[in-house]
Formats: C-alpha cells, structure tokens, sequence
C-alpha cells in the first residue's frame, strides 16, 4: 500500500471547515463508514474472533454492516479485516451477507488505532476526501440500528456554531448511571500488607482477580462512550498519525481528537448499543436481537435513547 499523503498542520477550527455556508457546505460532503474488524476478541473467550460468532440467525458483523447498508446518506462501508484474513464470503458463503452494501481492506494493523488509520487511508483510494464525514463503529456492537445513526449524523451536521467547537465531530455515549468504584488489588499472602500506604490503583487488575474498593469516583458529567465516532476524513486522519507518532495511546478516535485541543459533542446513545465483551454478553445480545424487529432496517430504530 503507498504511504499515507501527509496532510498540512491543522490550524483549529478554520483548516478543517469549509469556509461555505453550511446549508452549501453538506451537500457537497459524503458521510462513510468504517468498521476496525481485525481483533482476535480473546477477552469473549470461544476461540473464534467474538465479531464471527453467531448472534441470532447471523455472524456479529452482519448486524453493523446491515444498519450502516439501510442508511442511504451513508455513501460507502468499509470493513478493515486482518492482512491474513479470509473475505466473508469464503467464512461464510455468499448468501450469508448478500444484499449488503460494504468494501472489504485486508490493512488491519497490530491495534485498533492502526486498523482504523489504514482504514481511512483505504477510504480516501476509494475516493473520500478530507472535509467529508467517517463513521467509526466497533464491529462487537451489533446492537446499532439505523435510527442511531441517523440521530448522530443530525447532531453533528447540526452543530453549525461559529465556537471553536462547531463542526469538530460527535460521538454516541450514554450518561453513567451507577456509582463507579475504583479497585484495588489484593496483596499476595508473600507481600507484606500495604495498608499502611495510600492506595493506589493496580494497572494489571484483572477481571477475574479478587480485589477490594480503593475509593468511590463521582459520576457527575461522566458519559460512557459508544459507538459510532464521526469525524471529518481529514482531521480524524491527522489525529491518529500524531497520536501514533508521538506513541499516546489513544482507546477510541475521540481521544486522538481531544489531544488536539477539540471536544467532540455527545449524543444520547442507548443501552442497546452495548459492546459484547465478555462471554455472558452473548446471551444478553441473543436475547436483544432475537427479539422482534431485531434486524437492523430503515424503519426500525431499538432506539431507548435518553
């Protein structure tokens, strides 16, 4: 694959919106999507990568490409699989994702943020770029229907202020709604008790490790993040070559764009867009799509945004 073309030094907010009249400026933009599907899942447990697995009559990822392929302002899918990867259609037969609108980039990197730059360098081979939208979605949220996107799409085009803010992007989130306690990592029978010390939090707990609370965080303001992520081609692309140049580690595309000095806007998101992560997450998600008007269609939403 050609290197990346290296993109001038945003200034903010101006380099990245079109001078235009907004009403101008979003007819000549297009909005993509983008969906990293090169992890291995292990966290799921099974084996098989977690985005593969059976959900309801269907392999996870059909349920985010089905939503993103019954919006039509979305111009174009890309699905970012693992360079040594076997296309859909060889996994699963040719029927198992026919009458779905998606391309395929075998340009997964070693984590989620190169998986997603090599991505939106596939995008723009495929013609996007930099002042059109992308769309980020995590392919183990199988719960996302076209409503949702939708509603995201409104609020970010819609944020037409002339704030250092405006037109930056947005994200779905849904507000915290519990209290959130801090663990702490028990000592060891070998290790001399640390209770005389100020606790700190263990960088390696684990899931599945007995741990003790090492103090209450306050959930005021705090949001949980979802996806999909919306961004400008061109900005979002310039945030992940810094981030991976200067070695930050950035957990989703919102981050790489707040170290730019920008805040995205939250947009109510909903429970039913949860992220299958672990093992009884699939029986939680079996039961949410198997329901009626599970599948994923222009008419339906699942919608419980708040």
């Amino acid at each position: 694959m050609p290197a990346a073309r290296r993109l001038h030094a945003w200034c903010i907010p101006a380099a990245f919106v079109p001078s235009l009249d907004p009403s101008v400026r979003r007819m000549s933009e297009r909005r993509f999507a983008l969906i990293p599907c090169a992890g291995s899942g292990s966290r799921a447990g099974a084996g098989l990568p977690k985005q593969y697995r059976e959900l309801a009559g269907h392999p996870m990822i059909w349920y985010a490409l089905a939503a993103f392929s019954a919006c039509e302002s979305i111009s174009a899918t890309a699905l970012v699989l693992a360079p040594d990867d076997l296309p859909l259609e060889a996994r699963f037969g040719s029927a198992a994702f026919a009458g779905l609108r998606f391309d395929t980039a075998f340009v997964g990197g070693q984590s989620r943020h190169e998986s997603v730059l090599n991505g939106l360098r596939h995008l723009v081979q495929l013609g996007a770029e930099d002042q059109d939208w992308v769309l980020v979605h995590d392919a183990a949220r199988p719960g996302l229907t076209p409503l949702m996107i939708e509603t995201l799409i409104r609020a970010v085009e819609g944020d037409d202020g002339d704030g250092p803010d405006a037109a930056i992007g947005g994200i779905l989130a849904v507000p915290v709604p519990d209290t959130l306690k801090r663990a702490e990592a028990e000592p060891k029978p070998s290790e001399p008790s640390q209770s005389s010390q100020p606790s700190q939090p263990s960088q390696s707990l684990q899931r599945s490790q007995p741990s003790r609370i090492g103090g209450t965080v306050p959930r005021e303001g705090l949001w949980q993040a979802q996806t999909p992520q919306m961004f400008r081609v061109g900005v979002l692309r310039q945030a992940l070559e810094d981030a991976l140049a200067s070695g930050a580690v950035v957990t989703d595309e919102a981050s790489a764009i707040e170290r730019l000095g920008l805040k995205p806007r939250l947009v109510n998101g909903s429970l039913r867009n949860f992220k299958v992560t672990y093992p009884e997450d699939f029986a939680l998600a079996e039961v949410l799509l198997g329901g009626p008007s599970a599948a994923p269609s222009a008419g339906s939403s699942g919608d419980r945004s708040r």
